[in-house]
């Protein structure tokens, strides 16, 4: 498993949009992918876009990204540059 953090710099946080957007990417990679927000350990499998919404991922927020399985290292590259273009 390999992991990164990530700190929110959407506005709005992780909302509808940016979450419907992630839930599709994740959908390119075989790893399984989890975000889990580090206030207080909360945590959703990333391909279920009512899950990621449910974190209610604010602005100025940290979360850590969890790659798993399949080819973790392109999936993690992925990811990372998913969320540095979108979030």
């Amino acid at each position: 498993m390999k992991t990164f953090e990530y700190t929110i710099k959407d506005e709005l946080g992780i909302h509808a949009r940016p979450a419907g957007m992630l839930a599709k990417e994740v959908k390119n990679y075989d790893s399984k992918v989890t975000i889990t927000r580090k206030e207080d350990g909360k945590s959703a499998d990333v391909s279920r876009l009512m899950a990621v919404m449910s974190l209610a991922v604010k602005c100025g927020q940290t979360v850590e990204v969890a790659v798993e399985g399949g080819n973790e290292d392109a999936s993690l590259e992925g990811m990372k540059a998913f969320f540095e273009a979108n979030l």
